[in-house]
Formats: C-alpha cells, structure tokens, sequence
C-alpha cells in the first residue's frame, strides 16, 4: 500500500499570515501522525514564507531516524541553495526530494532535466546518500528524463502529477497514460516511484490503482483544504482509504 506523506506548508502558511503560533505547526505534524499519515513532508523555501527552517528542526526531533513506528520525514527542496542543502544533512531527514524551484516561485511547476543536469545531481545525489538519507527527485512523466534519472544514482523520483490532476475529469485514460509509461521505466530500472501534485479525494484511488508499485504519494494543498471542511483526523483518514 502507497504510504501517505501529509505536506504542513499550508499549516505555516495560515500561521504566518498573522503572526504568533497559531495554528501551531509542530502541533499539527504530531496530530497528522496520530491520525494516521505514515510521513511528513515540508518544502521550505529561502524567504521562509511558509515553513521556517526553526520548524524543520522542530518536527525532525519528533520524527527521529529508527522510529518504532516507521514514521517518514521528507524535506523538499532545491539543492542549489547551500542554505538548504546545510539544513538537510544537519537534521537527516529519511528522505530529501530534490526539486528545480526557483527562489520566488509560488509553487513546484516542473521537473529536472535529469540530461543535462546529469553531472550536478550525481553529486549532490551521492553527497546526500553518503549522509544516509534517501533521494528522491521530482521528474515530469516523460519517459527520456525518467530513463536518465536512472543514472543520476537517485533512490527514487517523484512524479508531478498537475497534468494527470487537471485533464482526469476530461479523460481519465489518456490523463494517466504518460504516468503508466514512465512508470513501466522506473520499474525498469529499480527506481521507486512516488508521485505529488495536485492529487485529491477524487483522482487518488484512480492513480493508485493505475500504478501498482508506486510507494509514496505527498498530499498538501488540497488535504489541507479539506480539513477546513471535514476536520484534519477525518481527511487524513479519507485520504488512507482511498490508497487501500
């Protein structure tokens, strides 16, 4: 069964727009956990407008490598900000996935060119494995980056889902189809497979069942969402129900 990572950036987002710790963030990782999620994941960014590093070092103490209960902490983030990279091998996280923002991007919109950024993410790749923390790299589902991805040493990549998100209503079939042959490469070549962007209650259990061996799918924006309207220990549990 795909493992549920809950993103708390739009947790930090609400308290950051008024100031003070209400909605408490470390709080709110802890209640994801009770709930059920199996993982955190935060994304923080240079300016900090949303998670601050302070809170990554928070939640880590809470989420400790070797936790009994299996419990993942992943951090996103772009590793060519050294401030990101010095953050990320300071508390060793269970995962780091690597993704190509910018620093005054709004949200993820695409993936690495894993050709041509071959070189670069082998470094930064093998500086992070050395560390003992496992890789993930966020990838657009074409199937030439997914097979080059392979050689970049990554544990896994992420697939960014927003294309599958907003053309499923209009044809789901031909929504999912570049996912299922990047997917069929990944297998290929021993690459994990998560997936992140824009899924919801309604495209979750589709793209699941469509991709068997995928592992671990990074929900925030849209679980958050729900919260407002179902309460945050009933959307985490929806959001459980639609990967079983």
């Amino acid at each position: 069964m795909a493992k549920l990572s809950v993103n708390i950036n739009k947790i930090a987002t609400l308290r950051n727009s008024r100031g003070g710790n209400n909605p408490d963030v470390l709080k709110a990782a802890i209640d994801c956990i009770k709930f059920g999620a199996d993982g955190i994941t935060v994304h923080p960014r240079p300016d900090e407008r949303h998670i601050r590093y302070s809170d990554v070092r928070d939640i880590s103490k809470i989420i400790p490598q070797g936790n009994e209960k299996g419990i993942e902490f992943n951090i996103e983030g772009n590793p060519k900000e050294d401030k990101f990279v010095a953050l990320v091998l300071e508390v060793k996280p269970h995962q780091v996935t690597l993704v190509p923002d910018s620093p005054g991007q709004l949200t993820s919109n695409h993936g690495w060119d894993t050709i041509t950024e071959k070189a670069y993410l082998q470094v930064i790749i093998a500086l992070f494995k050395k560390a003992g923390i496992r890789v993930s790299i966020f990838v657009d589902p074409v199937e030439d980056i997914v097979s080059a991805a392979a050689a970049t040493g990554t544990d896994r990549i992420e697939l960014y889902t927003e294309d599958f998100a907003k053309n499923y209503h209009t044809d789901r079939d031909k929504a999912i189809l570049p996912y299922l042959k990047a997917a069929a490469i990944a297998d290929h070549h021993k690459l994990g497979i998560n997936a992140g962007h824009d899924l919801d209650r309604e495209n979750l259990a589709f793209f699941n069942k469509s991709i068997p061996s995928l592992m671990e799918v990074s929900i925030g924006h849209a679980l958050i969402s729900d919260a407002i309207y179902y309460g945050l220990e009933n959307t985490v549990q929806l959001y459980k129900r639609e990967l079983r």
